[in-house]
């Protein structure tokens, strides 16, 4: 089973999300997080293939998260999600171990399930079979 995590506090940016992933990758079971705390637990509990991580969050930010998760795992995906599309927030997400960084206003579903497909393919671990459905 190929659990996702999404971490974002903006709940229509979340459902948006949720959906575009749900209809692309039926078999993914999606859980969600509104702030860094929740993230941590679910991670604890679920062991999610891959986490899309706000960077603004309430208290803990999403980049002192997502250094927290692969201090302890890392081989989990974490796409660093956005709405500032900046040098320093590129620099500092991969520095505090995101394999991807994408653009809230930016992405398209084509785009993300692409991300998805070759970020799961590419890891180590063992990943279940996830193909987007078209």
């Amino acid at each position: 089973m190929c659990h996702v995590l999404i971490v974002e506090d903006n709940p229509i940016f979340r459902d948006a999300l949720k959906n575009v992933l749900t209809t692309r990758f039926p078999a993914m079971v999606i859980e969600e997080a509104a702030d860094g705390e929740e993230a941590l637990a679910k991670f604890q509990e679920l062991e999610p293939v891959l986490i899309f991580m706000d960077i603004k969050l309430p208290g803990r930010n999403g980049l002192e998260i997502t250094r927290a998760i692969k201090s302890t795992n890392s081989d989990t995906e974490i796409i660093i999600l956005t709405s500032y599309d900046i040098p320093e927030y590129r620099e500092a997400a991969f520095r505090n171990g995101a394999s991807h960084f994408l653009t809230k206003g930016n992405a398209t579903g084509d785009e993300i399930a692409s991300l998805i497909v070759s970020g799961l393919a590419g890891s180590d671990r063992e990943r279940p079979n996830i193909e987007p459905v078209s």
